[in-house]
């Protein structure tokens, strides 16, 4: 378990760490950022699953797609969903939306809950319609403050919960579903490459880059590694709870790269942050329990 934690800790550090990693690749643009990403991240994870004898997913999944090939459409939409994520992180922190995309991330754990409630019929626990309800308030602030939330924030709190519902329908919610949603990017992210000021030649005019962006690929990779095997270690009620270190750790990073949290907006955090505390308890309690059955 501890080795499970040390990963998971290390992988949401990898993540913010990639996240401010950004504003080090000028003059490269988010879009550009996110198009090397992807191509440097696909070789990594697909050693990873050979590696970890995990390939026979993807077979699986390749004969599905022979065998009915409109799932490839609904493989397509789920790539765009996660493609959207992915590329919005890469953006973000080179546009000033760094703080509207933590918020997203502290605001997810609660739309996943009610997208629990709402699709799957989940009961809510005493405690979760106590988090709903401080969230609410949040909420309710954020609409009265300026009407509703950024765009940014929006695609991750729904965004997110779409992707997850489309994988489950799929039944392509495992790591070979994963990998074929990068793959299918794959086209996408060499235009977005291509299609750069600079494109490939950028490591002429900028020598640098060559040593910064294949670092890039190599601290998505070891994060994204990491967060696998830590799941795999890991409790889900403790796995679950962890994943909470990734918005803090965002926020403290939109921060360092010089956003700030208005006063008008305190009264959105603190009842958000409330409301995740609220969801860190409960997470706890349950782990308790889980322990001393054991």
């Amino acid at each position: 378990m501890s080795k499970g934690i040390v990963l998971s800790v290390s992988a949401s550090a990898l993540f913010a760490v990639m996240y401010y990693y950004t504003s080090l690749l000028s003059p490269l643009t988010g879009v550009e950022i996110f198009g090397w990403r992807m191509l440097l991240t696909m070789p990594c994870m697909t050693v990873f699953m050979l590696v970890a004898k995990e390939w026979n997913l993807v077979t699986a999944l390749g004969r599905r797609l022979i065998a009915a090939p409109r799932l490839l459409i609904g493989a397509i939409a789920s790539s765009a969903l996660l493609g959207a994520q992915l590329w919005l992180f890469m953006w973000a922190p080179l546009n000033g939306y760094s703080l509207d995309v933590s918020l997203g991330y502290f605001l997810l754990p609660l739309s996943m809950v009610l997208t629990g409630r709402l699709v799957y019929g989940e009961r809510l626990s005493y405690l979760q319609k106590i988090a709903v309800f401080f969230a609410s308030l949040g909420v309710v602030n954020e609409l009265y403050q300026v009407g509703g939330f950024s765009w940014a924030t929006l695609l991750v709190v729904v965004g997110y919960p779409l992707y997850f519902i489309l994988r489950k329908r799929l039944g392509t919610d495992n790591l070979g579903g994963l990998w074929l949603d990068m793959t299918l990017m794959l086209p996408l992210a060499l235009w977005f490459v291509q299609s750069g000021e600079q494109g490939f030649a950028v490591f002429d005019q900028y020598p640098w880059l060559s040593l910064l962006i294949p670092l890039l690929g190599v601290i998505s990779a070891s994060a994204l590694v990491a967060y696998i095997i830590a799941s795999r270690l890991l409790p889900f009620s403790l796995f679950g709870l962890l994943s909470y270190v990734e918005p803090v750790l965002l926020l403290g990073v939109a921060l360092l790269l010089g956003e700030s949290i208005q006063a008008s907006e305190w009264l959105t955090y603190i009842p958000i942050w409330m409301a995740v505390a609220v969801l860190v308890f409960e997470g706890f309690k349950h782990l308790m329990r889980q322990r001393r059955r054991n």
